[in-house]
C-alpha cells in the first residue's frame, strides 16, 4: 500500500478529496493553497484503490513537471524510481521504457499526446489524469486533446483539474468543464473560513507614474496616426467613435473582412490593411507608454524588415517618421520610460527594511525583462537574474538552476515574463511582486502573479500604473474579471451541491 509522508492533509484538502474520489472534479484554490498536496492525496488513493494502475500528471512548462515530480517523491512511499519525469528532451524510446515500469508519470500534456499518437503508450490503465493550470484547456489545446483520448482508453477514469483561475467568464468556465469532462467544481478563495489560518497577510499598493513630456509627444503622434486609419474603418461598418476602438474589435473586424474576401469582396483588403496598420500602431503605442522608449523604437526597427503593405504604409507616413526620429533622440539622451527608476527605488527600498529580502517582478513583454534586468545591474546591493522560458532562450536546466541560485539568495530579484506565473514554487518564498504592467488586463495572469509572493510569509504586492494610459485600462479590467470570475464559481458550486441534494 503506498502512503502519504512529510505532510498533513489540511481540513478543506481532506473535505474536496471527497469529491474528488467520487467525480471528476475541477479544483481551484488560490496559489500557495497546497493543489499539487491535494493531487497526491487522490493519487496514492487511486493507486491504491485500482490495483496495478498508474497515475498521470500534467503541467504546461517543464520547470514545473520537474518540481513536481520532486514533491511526489518527497511526499509519498512510492519507490522514486517509479516516480518519473517525462519531456521532449527524452528520446522518445526512452519515454515509452519509462512508462512501462512507472507508477507515476509527470510530463508535459504536449508530450504525451505525441507519445499517444504515435502508438508508444496507451492511456488504459490510468486510473487518474492530473491536468495542472487547467485553464489552458481550451478546444484546440493538447490538455483538452488527452483529456479526449483519456475518456476514450482508460478503463477507470477518473479527472481531476487544477487551478487558481479558470477564467473570468461562464462561457470560459463552462467551456474547460466540458473539454475535460468535469462533473464536480470545488472552489476555495482566500475569504473561507478553512482557509484564512493559513493565508498569509498580503497588501496591495499602487504606485502611479506619469511620462514625461517629451514621450506623451510622441505617443501623441502615432495616436494622431492610428486615430486617422480607424476612422476610414466608418466606410467598412465600424460604428464606434475612433477613441473607442479597442484591439478585440480590430480582431473581430480583421475576422470579419477575411470572409467577406473569401466570398469575393474584393474592397475587403483595403479594410484588412487599414486594421493591420491600426493594430500595429496600437502595438508600438503601447510599449511607448507601459513598457520603454526602446521597446517602442525596437519595434519600428523590426518593422523595416516587414514587407507588407501597412507595415509601408506606416513607415511612410510623415508623422510616424518623426517619432521614429524623436525615439532615436531619447535614446541617445538616455531618456527612459519612469517605471524604470521606480523600480530601482522599490527593490532598494525592500532591501533597505531586509537585506535578505527577495523580489520578484513581472513583466509582459520579453524585451522589457532585459532592461529591467539591465537597470538593476547597476546597484551593487540588487543581484537581479531573468527567467524566461525555452523558446526565448533559456534551456530546462537552465531555469532550473536560476530558481535554485534566487532560493538560496546568489539572486535577490527575479524578472520574468508568464513562465514566472504559473505553478512554480519558488522554495522560502519572495516578499514582493512588483507587477510592471498590469498583464494585459488578464484575471488570470494577476491571480497568478499574486499569488507568487505570501505563499510562507506575509508578503507585498506593488502594481506600477501609468497615469492615462492603457495601464489603467487593464489594471481595473483584470480587476473586475477577477470579481466577477469569484463571484461565478461560487454560484456554479452551489448550483451543483443543490442539484445533489435535489438528486438524492
Amino acid at each position: 500500500m503506498e502512503h502519504i509522508k512529510n505532510f498533513t492533509p489540511r481540513v478543506y484538502q481532506r473535505s474536496i478529496l471527497e469529491t474528488c474520489k467520487k467525480k471528476h472534479t475541477l479544483v481551484c484554490l488560490p496559489t500557495g493553497m497546497g493543489k499539487t498536496k491535494l493531487a497526491i492525496l487522490l493519487a496514492v488513493h487511486r493507486l491504491n484503490a485500482i490495483d496495478g494502475s498508474k497515475v498521470l500528471m500534467c503541467s504546461p512548462t517543464k520547470p514545473l513537471s520537474n518540481q513536481i515530480c520532486e514533491e511526489f517523491k518527497e511526499s509519498t512511499t512510492i519507490s522514486p524510481s517509479l516516480i518519473n519525469l517525462l519531456t521532449g528532451n527524452t528520446k522518445p524510446e526512452e519515454r515509452k521504457k519509462l512508462w512501462a515500469v512507472s507508477k507515476v508519470i509527470i510530463a508535459t500534456p504536449q508530450t504525451i499526446q505525441s507519445d499517444i499518437e504515435n502508438g508508444r503508450i496507451s492511456l488504459e490503465n490510468v486510473s487518474l489524469l492530473c491536468l495542472d493550470e487547467c485553464h489552458r484547456s481550451k478546444e484546440r489545446f493538447a490538455n483538452t486533446i488527452l483529456a479526449k483520448y483519456y475518456n476514450e482508453q482508460a478503463r477507470n477514469p477518473r479527472v481531476l483539474g487544477l487551478t487558481a483561475s479558470p477564467g473570468g467568464t461562464t462561457d470560459k468556465i463552462t467551456a474547460i468543464c466540458e473539454n475535460l469532462n468535469i462533473e464536480a467544481i470545488e472552489i476555495r478563495s482566500e475569504e473561507d473560513p478553512e482557509l484564512k489560518q493559513y493565508v498569509q497577510e498580503k497588501k496591495a499598493e499602487y504606485i502611479n507614474v506619469e511620462l514625461p513630456e517629451s514621450i506623451k509627444k510622441i505617443r501623441d503622434k502615432l495616436k494622431g496616426v492610428y486615430t486617422s486609419k480607424v476612422s476610414r474603418l466608418r466606410s467598412f461598418g465600424v460604428t464606434k467613435p475612433a477613441s473607442l476602438i479597442n484591439k478585440k474589435d480590430l480582431l473581430v473586424l480583421q475576422i470579419r473582412l477575411r470572409k467577406e474576401i473569401t466570398k469575393g469582396n474584393r474592397a475587403a483588403f483595403g479594410g484588412i490593411s487599414l486594421v493591420a496598420q491600426a493594430i500595429k500602431l496600437s502595438h508600438s503605442i503601447e510599449l511607448l507608454e507601459t513598457q520603454s522608449v526602446s521597446a517602442s523604437k525596437a519595434f519600428f526597427d523590426k518593422l523595416q524588415g516587414d514587407e507588407t503593405k501597412a507595415a509601408r504604409n506606416i513607415l511612410n507616413d510623415k508623422s510616424v517618421q518623426e517619432g521614429i526620429e524623436q525615439l532615436s533622440i531619447l535614446i541617445k539622451a538616455e531618456v527612459k520610460h519612469p517605471k524604470l527608476e521606480k523600480v530601482v527605488d522599490i527593490i532598494s527600498h525592500e532591501l533597505k527594511q531586509n537585506p535578505s529580502g527577495k523580489s520578484i517582478v513581472f513583466v509582459n513583454f520579453r524585451s522589457t525583462v532585459d532592461e529591467v534586468v539591465q537597470e538593476l545591474k547597476k546597484h551593487r546591493h540588487i543581484k537581479p537574474v531573468k527567467l524566461i522560458g525555452q523558446k526565448e532562450g533559456l534551456t530546462q536546466k537552465q531555469q532550473i538552476e536560476v530558481l535554485r541560485k534566487f532560493e538560496t539568495g546568489i539572486y535577490n530579484c527575479l524578472i520574468g515574463t508568464q513562465i514566472l506565473e504559473e505553478g512554480l514554487d519558488v522554495k522560502g518564498g519572495a516578499e514582493l511582486a512588483l507587477f510592471y504592467d498590469p498583464g494585459s488586463g488578464s484575471e488570470i495572469r494577476k491571480i497568478q502573479r499574486s499569488g507568487r509572493v505570501g505563499r510562507m510569509k506575509p508578503g507585498k504586492v506593488i502594481f506600477l500604473i501609468t497615469k492615462n494610459t492603457r495601464d489603467e485600462a487593464y489594471f481595473w479590467s483584470a480587476h473586475r474579471k477577477e470579481k466577477k470570475m469569484k463571484n461565478m464559481l461560487h454560484s456554479m458550486q452551489r448550483k451543483q451541491e443543490k442539484q445533489s441534494v435535489l438528486s438524492n
